[in-house]
């Protein structure tokens, strides 16, 4: 398994000073907040930007987020496919390999809903393919849709195209409806892209992205599941992803060596 660095973990900073921030605290992988690149941008042509990427010897492991694609209809629809279609280009173009996919914001789920999800995850598979990128579909805890692992991979299953797999976010893992033994459904085809952090003393029925705090550092039992992935065969990235402010008013490479230091002691196998 391979250590990252979420850019949503230094949010306020650019995606240059990101580069140059875990670059200097020894972190070669990072996942890109997709907003910051395109707004890099804007001032700065692809060709610098990939020259960037080299000199710091910087890998692009992975991209967030896209929404809107599984249940929204009409203009609407129309609009995200095309914002999906721009950030499917970026992702080729900066060879991203993985874009990090969340189901739609709904009041209420109508009993529909699954199978035009199903549906549209299929059709958006087939657009991404053709890029050469493997979407990640993420269960978000506190969602009325999509809020457990199991509804994530009951949707990539159904979905049946080979580039879906799902985003396991430990912390949506933990604070949301599913249960440790959906864990058992995890294997080395279904899972995409693996996100971490860990809750300290909040209640997870209260806990927000802003009481993340670094792995080992909560409550959160993480060493089983890192064991899980282990024994499943799980060789891809784990991505440091906290949105805490309190980190974000700290100094981005000195966040991202405490990051990283944190990563590698829980993948270390004698930690487990």
């Amino acid at each position: 398994m391979k250590p990252c660095i979420s850019e949503a973990t230094t949010l306020p900073r650019s995606f240059a000073e990101d580069v140059a921030a875990y670059a200097d605290a020894g972190c070669n992988a990072m996942e890109v907040w997709l907003t910051k690149l395109e707004t890099h941008l804007e001032k700065n042509p692809p060709l610098d930007t990939r020259k960037l990427l080299q000199d710091r010897q910087m890998t692009l492991a992975a991209a967030s987020y896209q929404g809107g694609l599984l249940l929204s209809q009409g203009e609407q629809r129309k609009a995200h496919y095309d914002h999906f279609r721009r950030r499917l280009d970026l992702c080729q173009q900066f060879d991203i390999p993985t874009l990090l996919v969340v189901a739609d914001f709904v009041e209420k789920v109508e009993p529909l809903a699954l199978e035009r999800a199903v549906v549209s995850l299929r059709q958006a598979a087939q657009w991404a393919a053709g890029f050469k990128v493997r979407l990640a579909l993420e269960f978000r805890g506190s969602a009325t849709f999509c809020s457990c692992l199991q509804t994530a991979l009951a949707l990539i299953a159904q979905c049946g195209e080979p580039n879906v797999g799902v985003n396991f976010d430990v912390f949506h893992y933990y604070t949301g409806p599913s249960k440790f033994e959906d864990l058992g459904l995890l294997t080395a085809a279904n899972l995409a892209f693996v996100q971490l952090a860990d809750l300290a003393g909040v209640p997870r029925e209260l806990a927000t992205d802003s009481d993340r705090v670094l792995p080992g550092d909560g409550d959160f039992l993480l060493g089983p599941i890192i064991e899980r992935l282990r024994a499943i065969g799980y060789e891809g990235w784990i991505s440091l992803e906290l949105m805490n402010p309190m980190l974000w008013q700290a100094k981005p490479s000195q966040v991202a060596e405490l990051g990283m230091a944190s990563l590698l002691r829980l993948l270390e196998p004698t930690t487990i």
